[in-house]
């Protein structure tokens, strides 16, 4: 039993640990007793406080004098430990971290799931900052961005490359300034000895390092005026935009998306804030704590406004924020909805797949399958197949084989089923694609998009579906089949320009 009576009554930070003694939790609260209490007095939390509630071993705090300092430290504290149950952003454009990953030839690689393992560098919420840091590391410093083949190493030297590694990790964590420094002694050293190569080589790296400031300094300094911010909530999940508007033009927009909790919007703020630019106005649809104002414009080093404002024109930007929240994030699911009622479909189909053939004039047959997730594309799960039958043009064996070979392996392996299988084609593709299903013993819905007439074919009718051409369902197969066919014919290409290229190759040899 947790025993709150030595929680005290004061402002401050609490930290919620598991059975492991593991910090799952880091809040900040006017009133520290007040606040814990509330988690094992209420009923009616949401289900992921439930979840977290039911995990709860072990309550620690950490007192300050004021709420402001209880922002600093809350901060601070959910950037050490990174607890499981905080806010934890997927920003589809650019959020991300840079790891160091651990071995005997340490490298880079840019990580959005901040997976175990290795030292983790960020959040970078800006995209430009990232990249220079990735090009200044790679390009000038020489580090890796993938393991070293066993051939690899003999060729490195290894106290060389950590040393590089070490200048890496400083780089990093912001001692930009007294890696120069150091670069600068070594560099007069290296000259005064005439290692002239040498120290052209740390003559580049400081420049870089000084390039790199300035981007940072453009990018942490630029004038904008304010960030119109606004969500919807659906299925306990938070969908959320941040507008920058600068001298009263738009200048661009964050995606965001996290699972729902108590006080979200608060902690989005401050894990957003954190390394985003921090502008002299912050719009947003609901109040939260005052004091956090205060806490911007103390981190910010100038006046910041948290406004609320319930008429007028930034009213009116709120309310542009959320329909730009709809077209962004739910424009597909709108168009997955009409697809599943003009289909009279089981389920609305989340994920798709479909497939295209791609040949010419017979050889050369390529399969291509894209896959599409809540109506847009998923190109992390496309996949292109060779077809190793001589099929002389007949698309009907090509199906058959991909869809087998695409098939038996999500069988094998346990893989997720897509809600629907799409085949670009009539009635023979068709076919060819439910009898694979059927011997592999699957039941998914197939259908097949026929070019001439865009009509549909299904597998439990004879006749076809004319859906209306201003019909959003209708609209979202055609992009589907399109991409399909351009994902097959691109490979196809590919494939083609290699074998003429292997034909030169053997023509000038013999």
């Amino acid at each position: 039993m947790i025993n709150l009576s030595s929680v005290p009554a004061g402002p401050g930070c609490y930290l919620f640990k598991d059975k492991n003694g593991k910090i799952i939790y880091v809040g900040k609260a006017k009133d520290l007793r007040k606040r814990v209490s509330s988690y094992f007095s209420k009923k009616d939390h949401d289900q992921k406080t439930l979840l977290l509630v039911s995990e709860i071993l072990n309550v620690d705090f950490i007192v300050t004098s004021t709420e402001v300092e209880a922002f600093i430290l809350e901060n601070t504290l959910i950037k050490k430990n990174y607890p499981r149950y905080n806010i934890d952003l997927k920003d589809a454009a650019r959020y991300a971290y840079i790891r160091i990953v651990s071995g005997d030839y340490p490298y880079l690689e840019v990580d959005r799931s901040r997976k175990d393992g290795g030292e983790i560098y960020g959040p970078f919420v800006s995209g430009a900052i990232r990249k220079s840091l990735m090009e200044v590391l790679t390009r000038n410093f020489k580090v890796f961005t993938r393991r070293l083949s066993p051939r690899h190493k003999k060729l490195i030297d290894k106290e060389a490359y950590n040393q590089r590694i070490n200048q890496a990790r400083r780089i990093l964590k912001g001692d930009v300034d007294g890696l120069i420094a150091d670069l600068e002694l070594q560099m007069s050293t290296a000259s005064g000895r005439e290692f002239f190569e040498y120290a052209i080589t740390l003559r580049n790296q400081v420049a870089a390092l000084k390039s790199l400031k300035e981007k940072q300094l453009m990018e942490l300094t630029r004038n904008v005026d304010s960030h119109i911010i606004n969500y919807v909530v659906t299925n306990d999940q938070v969908f959320l935009l941040v507008f920058s508007i600068r001298k009263g033009v738009l200048e661009g927009k964050e995606e965001f998306s996290f699972s729902k909790k108590d006080n979200f919007l608060e902690e989005f703020l401050l894990v957003y804030y954190d390394s985003a630019p921090i502008p002299q106005e912050v719009i947003i649809p609901e109040a939260i704590s005052a004091e956090f104002s205060t806490y911007l414009s103390k981190k910010s080093g100038r006046k910041v406004s948290v406004i609320v404002p319930v008429k007028g024109d930034k009213k009116d930007l709120l309310e542009l924020v959320i329909k730009n929240v709809h077209a962004t994030f739910f424009a597909g699911t709108e168009r997955t909805k009409a697809l599943q009622e003009a289909l009279s479909l089981p389920k609305i189909p989340s994920r798709m797949e479909c497939f295209d053939i791609s040949h010419l004039g017979g050889t050369n047959t390529v399969a291509s399958m894209v896959s599409f997730k809540d109506g847009m594309p998923d190109k992390a799960n496309y996949r292109k197949f060779k077809i190793r039958a001589q099929t002389h043009g007949d698309d009907f064996l090509a199906v058959a084989e991909v869809i087998e070979r695409r098939y038996s392996k999500v069988k094998r392996d346990g893989l997720s089923k897509p809600d629907l299988i799409i085949i670009d084609g009539g009635k023979g593709q068709l076919s060819a694609a439910r009898d694979v299903l059927a011997s592999l013993g699957l039941s998914i819905p197939l259908i097949s998009l026929a070019k001439r007439l865009e009509e549909v074919f299904t597998t439990h009718s004879k006749d076809s579906i004319i859906i209306p051409k201003n019909n959003k369902g209708l609209q979202l197969l055609q992009a589907i089949r399109d991409e399909a066919h351009r994902f097959a014919v691109s490979y196809q290409r590919v494939l083609r320009r290699k074998e003429l290229l292997d034909e030169v190759n053997d023509g000038s040899k013999s």
